[in-house]
């Protein structure tokens, strides 16, 4: 084997052997400029995404600076911005504070552990190639988690608006302790809390339009536009010093050490990771899942593809870093990925130059940040979250699908009343039960000839051409044990209903497996027709189900024929046994 070929195979798992071949001048411009933009954007994200973990804000920068080189390495988005995102913040809240208490360095461990654990499951997913998984997590599930999320998390952080206590992960509990200590409010922390959401809240839907009628293009507004947390920042850490308001209780993020990343090993405790698995497993497929949708979304829109299982090991690779290097569980950011591709960002190199500029904010710039309100991180939080609750899925699903329906309804409600973990768990758990039960009754129908056509239709539905003698059915569904009895019940409660029925047909058209449960279903079909004078015959039998059923004793003793086409054989059939 040649050089060539084996860094052709080597890139499979090395996606930068593919792209920086083809590196040059100009993608390094475009890929430093975006590094710029998302690096000012990350700063304060990462420290309020921290906090929000109930993690020192330090953490929040080391978990974006080795993970994010790591997906640079392994991943195959070449627009995707990985660091700490709010849901997997949440959820990172909710498991570590099973174990410890928030901030102790019993807390700092279980963040590390839940990082290394999340990390070499996405790894082994990769792996084994099981990026197919994802699926389990269907759109009305993720949906109502994240809507639920966004919720929980905006509430949680009146606290820090308010300037007073609060605790709890799920939302009754959350304005329990909110309305009980709401006497307790600090008014220069309140001003401060609510100048800063109104004006992100401004800056995200006026500010591009207001700089685009100032004659600035639309591409550079926008990109101005979302760096608008580092003016609040800049802001309101100025009105502090010069206030003095720190004095006055507007609780700040005080000192943040001047470091790189510590190498940091997760502390080995098998009963402490057997309680944190459970957390990690849920991590790591819901940050998967917001990630490859983030990242498929991109590549679309520049006729790039990505490789799901590979992205598994990306994400892996990203968390086990941040584990080693300070961090906590991360994934791909939504709102930084969207501005890290219109900045113009072209290869993952982008997200290496971001790193280095994280590197440099916390080696060089963390003493400026010494006043920074807490107030502005929640408000930062706040302003990001609630762009995540979708208020119009709901409806549009409701119209669309109740069973779908009731799968979000039931995730968005465990959620807020019972926490993340629950909400997820329940809102899976139904999907499949929907799944399962939809599944073991699908839909099949009566069919009949259109006229003067060969296609066969519901006789329900249209106007069609039938044989009283010859009764086809056309099942939807592949057959399996799930649906195997139905079938029995659905074929002879039909032919009971049709007494002059000599012929019975089963089009198999959407039929693409059968099992060994659904096989005997069939040989048992075969029995009863016989015994009732009926002739069973199949049409429109795919290939690799014909495979199957020829290693079956079913075709030696089915009392009819196999035909090829639906229209073959109500012709020979109907014309052998006219009305």
């Amino acid at each position: 084997m040649n050089w060539p070929e084996i860094v052709t195979g080597l890139s499979r798992y090395l996606p930068i052997l593919d792209w920086g071949r083809r590196y040059d001048r100009s993608t390094l411009i475009n890929d430093l400029v975006a590094a710029a933009i998302v690096t000012i954007m990350l700063i304060p994200q990462s420290l309020a995404y921290a906090m929000l973990a109930g993690l020192p804000p330090e953490i929040g920068l080391y978990a974006s600076i080795l993970p994010i080189i790591a997906y640079a390495l392994f991943g195959t988005s070449r627009t995707l911005a990985v660091g700490p995102v709010a849901v997997v913040s949440l959820m990172t809240l909710a498991a570590a504070s099973s174990v410890a208490v928030p901030g102790s360095a019993e807390y700092i461990a279980a963040a590390l552990i839940l990082a290394l654990l999340s990390g070499l499951i996405l790894v082994v997913m990769g792996v084994l190639r099981l990026g197919f998984l994802g699926n389990l997590l269907s759109h009305p599930v993720v949906s109502g988690f994240i809507t639920a999320s966004g919720i929980i998390i905006a509430t949680s952080q009146l606290k820090s608006i308010l300037g007073i206590g609060a605790s709890g992960e799920a939302l009754p509990e959350l304005v329990t302790t909110l309305v009980e200590n709401l006497g307790d409010t600090n008014m220069p922390t309140l001003i401060i809390g609510v100048t800063s959401v109104i004006f992100l809240f401004w800056v995200r839907k006026g500010l591009k339009p207001l700089l685009m009628s100032l004659g600035l293009a639309a591409r550079p507004a926008d990109l101005i536009a979302k760096a608008g947390p580092i003016a609040a920042v800049a802001v309101s850490t100025l009105a502090v010093i010069l206030f003095d308001l720190e004095a006055q209780g507007v609780k700040v993020v005080g000192t943040i050490p001047q470091s790189l990343p510590p190498f940091t090993v997760p502390l080995i405790d098998p009963a402490l990771w057997s309680q944190l698995a459970g957390p990690a497993l849920l991590i790591a497929v819901i940050g998967f899942v917001e990630s490859v949708s983030v990242a498929q979304t991109l590549a679309a829109k520049r006729r790039q593809r990505i490789d799901p299982d590979q992205e598994l090991i990306g994400l892996g690779a990203a968390n086990v870093a941040a584990a080693f290097s300070g961090g906590y569980p991360v994934t791909g950011g939504f709102a930084r990925s969207v501005v890290n591709f219109d900045a113009g960002a072209e290869t993952p190199a982008a997200g290496a130059f971001t790193a280095i500029g994280i590197l440099i904010a916390a080696l060089l710039l963390t003493p400026l940040l010494y006043a920074l309100p807490i107030a502005t991180l929640a408000a930062t939080i706040i302003v990001a979250v609630l762009s995540l609750v979708d208020l119009k899925t709901p409806r549009q699903i409701w119209r669309f699908s109740r069973p779908d329906f009731a799968a979000l309804m039931t995730t968005i409600v465990v959620t807020l009343l019972a926490g993340v973990e629950p909400g997820v768990v329940s809102g899976v758990g139904l999907s499949l039960a929907l799944y399962l039960w939809r599944a073991s009754r699908p839909h099949a129908a009566i069919v009949g000839r259109v006229p003067d056509t060969e296609h066969f239709r519901n006789v329900k539905r249209h106007s069609v051409i039938t044989d009283p003698k010859v009764l086809t059915i056309r099942i939807d569904e592949s057959l399996t044990y799930l649906n195997a009895r139905w079938l029995e019940e659905f074929v002879l409660e039909q032919v009971a209903e049709h007494p002059r029925v000599r012929h019975l047909i089963l089009m198999c058209s959407a039929v693409n497996a059968v099992d060994a449960s659904a096989l005997e279903s069939l040989e048992a079909i075969n029995h009863r027709m016989v015994d009732a004078g009926v002739q069973l015959h199949l049409s429109e039998v795919k290939g690799p189900v014909m495979d199957a059923l020829q290693r079956s004793p079913l075709l030696e003793a089915l009392g009819g024929k196999v035909f090829l086409s639906q229209h073959q054989a109500f012709d020979e059939l109907a014309e052998r046994n006219p009305d």
